[in-house]
């Protein structure tokens, strides 16, 4: 099976490379696989025309027909469900999310995602697939967009709580050794980088880290996830460890925490934002974003034998025009 971005319905993409049109804020880029099969590939280009154009009824019409041709073809279950979605049909939006699943066992479009949003399926984490393809096509315009159209501010909220936490310590905001998680495009790095002597950034995008790469910021830089690519450090290695707007990727937080503080110093930070909401627990918000309540926040922290130092609210980014709410954090390891 081919798989590149598609994002027009108008531009059928070389399939031997990426290709993305900007079409509009209202529409997100779609991963397109191809079915393989011309005709079922045309029909699939003309629903999302007819999807672009609010045509949600006849665009559906067509999938239909098109996944009757080409049974397994991902891209179109996966359009068709948010079709039904969006018109709320929601047992049908849910069959055709878990016929897209079952037509790529990676999840590379987020249909299990999707099911956990509508309630059909336990919250879990987001597949790695999945994340790792959504960043690899934001790669090359990723800052552009958070920093004009989002207002992204998560680095420098995180910037100016590690500041406040080692004031009211008496002690220097510098540390020899610091481990960046969900790396990016290097925003986190930029914002640390005269406090930080060996700077090491994971991502699990080999889009992102090319992009990080060219930024000189790091001396070293992985493609992993946040918990396995901790799982490599040595014990007490860190004094300082960042995740900026990367744990909203992240369910179940304990892992990660437990891998913290294992890989911190006695005194060590970890420093992080997060999503959330007024409610208990986790849930997924409308961004299809993990959301931490407060008070789970504190818990997971408290079980990984970490202290918070710092949690307050703060907005890391905007969505619709609206800031986002979010909070800020500072754990320490005694």
């Amino acid at each position: 099976m081919t798989w590149f971005a598609f994002q027009s319905p108008l531009v059928f993409a070389d399939a031997s490379k990426a290709q993305f049109v900007k079409v509009g804020p209202a529409m997100p880029p779609l991963l397109f696989l191809s079915s393989g099969n011309l005709v079922a590939d045309r029909r699939f280009e003309f629903a999302r025309d007819l999807q672009l154009k609010g045509d949600l009824g006849a665009a559906a019409d067509l999938l239909e027909q098109t996944v009757e041709l080409a049974p397994n073809f991902v891209s179109a279950w996966f359009t068709l469900a948010e079709i039904r979605d969006k018109l709320g049909q929601r047992e049908q939006a849910i069959v055709a999310f878990r016929k897209a699943r079952d037509s790529d066992p990676e999840d590379r479009h987020g249909a299990g995602l999707r099911l956990m949003r509508l309630g059909a399926e336990k919250l879990s984490d987001m597949p790695s697939a999945y994340v790792q393809s959504l960043f690899d096509q934001y790669a090359v315009r990723f800052e552009a967009e958070l920093l004009n159209d989002l207002g992204y501010r998560a680095p420098a909220l995180l910037f100016e709580a590690v500041l406040s936490v080692r004031a009211a310590a008496r002690k220097p905001a510098f540390f020899r050794r610091a481990i960046d998680l969900g790396c990016g495009t290097g925003l986190a790095g930029a914002a640390f980088a005269n406090e930080v002597d060996h700077f090491i950034g994971i991502d699990l995008s080999p889009g992102m880290i090319k992009e990080a790469r060219a930024t000189g910021l790091y001396a070293e830089l992985e493609i992993a996830d946040m918990v396995a690519g901790l799982h490599a450090k040595p014990d007490m290695s860190a004094e300082l460890i960042l995740a900026a707007d990367a744990f909203v990727y992240l369910s179940d937080l304990a892992p990660v925490l437990n891998e913290v503080k294992r890989v911190l110093a006695p005194g060590g930070l970890l420093a992080f934002t997060v999503e959330t909401h007024e409610a208990v627990g986790v849930i997924i918000g409308a961004g299809l974003r993990y959301a931490h309540g407060a008070d789970y926040v504190r818990d997971v922290i408290a079980q990984a034998g970490l202290n918070v130092a710092e949690l307050k609210p703060a907005s890391p980014r905007n969505e619709n025009n609206e800031p986002v709410r979010g909070l800020v954090v500072v754990a320490k390891k005694i």
